[in-house]
């Protein structure tokens, strides 16, 4: 593995997995330090020769991408886990960004012996089409799959109900329209505590400030929770799990992790959100950047335990049916074997 710093690096050595360091880093756009890392790439393919590679996130599967052919490995897999800002804003500087990534795509992505795996079927026909690889080149994998053993189905606690919101702190994360919705709520006497799970992305242009989290702790509207790892616990203590993203998802998956612990969730009727649930069934869905329709879905869980327990005992077994990590990873191995055997 080959990833670029950070405390997951140790977790890979720890289960005694070769791993490579990268000058990787998600936000860079130093031109200089971006032709490094590109090259340090190219240097490492080279090196060990593989089969094939398999490429995650926008940085690695374009510049992987690009490096695979300079270097003849025999075979990609390039997981499109969600398109990002990129192809989700509209102001001038994004739709420069994106008319780059797109040139990039089509080079890193036009080649035999290719598959790319996507979360879902907007994401698919949005980058086929403006790309324009191959449909048969596409794979449909929903979600990155989740261990149904540690987040299992717990009975709701009782008293005063918990919506929880669990995500990296981004603006595009819809964390302002959940805070507002927070407020509005307590300003009406709702009886309720709303949580707020992640850190600040000191890398992310998006990201809300410490200042903020501070301004919001001090007003009470949300206690803030900070960076977590026991995210079952915590979804296990909850009643209501609440992501009003517009960010370009691919299969969000806090979702994922929510379905399996068996609570109603609330989130945005976007591609990624949507997909990774079953609106009405499992989940409600609001309109983004609306923190009034979200206060007001939020609202319609609280005040209705049972209606709650029927659509977390749904979510459970759509997380059987369709998110167990052992039903991903099988799709990913089948992936690996139809383009070892050509």
């Amino acid at each position: 593995m080959a990833t670029g710093p950070g405390e997951g690096a140790a977790l890979i050595r720890s289960h005694e997995i070769p791993h490579h360091l990268l000058r990787l880093s998600r936000s860079g756009t130093n031109p200089l330090g971006e032709v490094l890392v590109f090259a340090q790439i190219v240097r490492l393919l080279r090196r060990l020769e593989p089969d094939l590679v398999h490429l995650v996130t926008v940085k690695p599967v374009l510049y992987g991408g690009i490096a695979a052919r300079l270097t003849g490995v025999p075979a990609v897999v390039a997981a499109i886990s969600g398109l990002g800002d990129a192809f989700a804003a509209h102001d001038l500087r994004t739709r420069i960004v994106r008319r780059l990534v797109t040139h990039a795509y089509r080079v890193a992505l036009n080649r035999d012996r290719l598959k790319v795996i996507f979360q879902n079927a907007s994401d698919r026909d949005t980058l086929s089409r403006m790309v324009g690889f191959a449909r048969d080149k596409a794979v449909l994998v929903k979600g990155s799959g989740v261990d149904l053993r540690t987040y299992q189905r717990t009975p709701e606690p009782e008293g005063v109900p918990v919506a929880t919101f669990a995500s990296r702190l981004l603006r595009s994360k819809g964390v302002y329209e959940f805070v507002a919705a927070a407020q509005q709520l307590r300003a009406c006497g709702v009886p309720a505590r709303f949580q707020l799970v992640g850190e600040v992305d000191a890398g992310n242009t998006s990201s809300v400030s410490a200042a903020e989290i501070e301004r919001w702790r001090d007003t009470g509207a949300v206690e803030i929770l900070g960076y977590r790892h026991d995210v079952a616990g915590i979804f296990a203590a909850s009643n209501v799990i609440v992501l009003p993203s517009y960010y370009g998802e691919g299969l969000p998956k806090v979702l994922l992790e929510a379905a399996a612990c068996g609570r109603a969730i609330v989130t945005t009727d976007m591609p990624g959100c949507r997909d990774a649930v079953e609106p009405g069934r499992t989940a409600l869905l609001v309109p983004p950047r609306d923190a009034a329709a979200l206060a007001t879905a939020i609202h319609a869980l609280l005040i209705d335990p049972a209606r709650r327990r029927t659509m977390g005992l749904a979510a459970r077994a759509l997380a059987e049916r369709e998110y167990a990590i052992e039903h991903v990873v099988a799709q990913h191995l089948d992936v690996y074997r139809e383009l070892l055997s050509n």
